[in-house]
C-alpha cells in the first residue's frame, strides 16, 4: 500500500492487555470501523512464529479496510507477512540497513525524543516519525516524556510528517493542538476502551479539530 500522511491521522498501536472476551483481531475490526487510519501490530511476548501468523490475519483485516498494517519492532515477521511496513525505536535495526533490504515502497516509520534523532532518521530513509511520549503513557511507564515545545520544534526540524504518541486520550488531546504534527498514536485510549468502535470515531473527530 502506497504510504500518505493521511494514514497517520488516527494511528492505532495494539495490545493484548485489554482483550478480555474479544480476541486481538475483534478489537482491531472495531478500531478500522470505527476509522483508524493505520495499525501498527505490536507484540511483546508472542514466538516469532505464532506473531507472524497473527501479522497476516491482521494485515488481511486492515488491507480489506484499505489501512496499512505496520510492525513494531520485527522487519522479518513485517517483510515475510507482507505488512506495509515496519516502525522501530532507537535500540532497533537501523532506519538505513532496513531501507537496504526492504526497497522504497515499503513503509519505515522511527521513533524521534529529539530534533538530532528525527534529522538522522529522515536522512537515512524514515518515511514518518513517532515523537513522545507527549503525556505519561500506561504502557511504557519509564517512557522518557517531551514538552509540547519539544514536540512542534521536531515536527518543525524535519520534511518527513510526525506523529504524536504517549498517553494520548479523549480528554488531553487538545493540549497538542498546533504542535505541527499530522497526526496521534494512541494504544490504551483505544484498546482499553468499553466501546472501541465508538471511541474511534471519537478520537478521529478530535483529531481532525486540532490538525
Amino acid at each position: 500500500m502506497k504510504f500518505h500522511c493521511d494514514h497517520l491521522l488516527l494511528y492505532a498501536v495494539t495490545d493484548r492487555s485489554w482483550t478480555g472476551k474479544q480476541t486481538l483481531q475483534e478489537q482491531v475490526e472495531q478500531a478500522l470501523i470505527g476509522g483508524v487510519t493505520c495499525v501498527q501490530l505490536r507484540e511483546k511476548e508472542l514466538d516469532e512464529k505464532s506473531f507472524l501468523k497473527e501479522a497476516i490475519e491482521i494485515r488481511k483485516l486492515c488491507h480489506t479496510y484499505k489501512v496499512p498494517l505496520l510492525i513494531n519492532d520485527n522487519v522479518k515477521v513485517a517483510i515475510e507477512s507482507k505488512a506495509d511496513g515496519v516502525h522501530v525505536g532507537q535500540s532497533d535495526c537501523p532506519v538505513r540497513e532496513i531501507r537496504k533490504m526492504v526497497g522504497n515502497d515499503f513503509i519505515i516509520g522511527a521513533t524521534a525524543k529529539t530534533i538530532e534523532q528525527a534529522q538522522k532518521a529522515e536522512r537515512e530513509g524514515a518515511d514518518y516519525l513517532g515523537v513522545g511520549a507527549v503525556f505519561p503513557s500506561p504502557t511504557k511507564k519509564n517512557a522518557i516524556r517531551i514538552t509540547k515545545e519539544q514536540l512542534q520544534e521536531i515536527s518543525k526540524s524535519v520534511s518527513i510528517p510526525t506523529v504524536a504518541i504517549g498517553g494520548i486520550n479523549l480528554s488531553n488531546i487538545t493540549e497538542i493542538s498546533g504542535c505541527g504534527m499530522k497526526g496521534i498514536a494512541v494504544i490504551s485510549a483505544i484498546f482499553a476502551a468499553d466501546d472501541i468502535q465508538m471511541t474511534t470515531q471519537e478520537l478521529k473527530k478530535k483529531v481532525n479539530s486540532i490538525l
